[in-house]
């Protein structure tokens, strides 16, 4: 989880970006990663219904 966070928090720095999570079939990595980091952040994400083993965190600097 840390590796997620530092990873998001270092991208938003430079600016606007997508990124993907690789989660593989985990629902619970997933959970943890919406719960801990996701759900109260500036961040948007979703998980795409071609790969349900990832998750897509875009972030727009305006």
């Amino acid at each position: 989880m840390e590796k997620v966070r530092d990873t998001l928090a270092n991208a938003k720095n430079k600016g606007s970006f997508s990124l993907t999570i690789i989660t593989g079939n985990s629902s619970v990595l997933q959970q943890r990663i919406f719960n801990e980091i996701l759900e109260d952040s500036s961040f948007t994400y979703y998980i795409p219904s071609w790969n349900l083993g990832q998750i897509i965190v875009e972030y727009m600097k305006l």
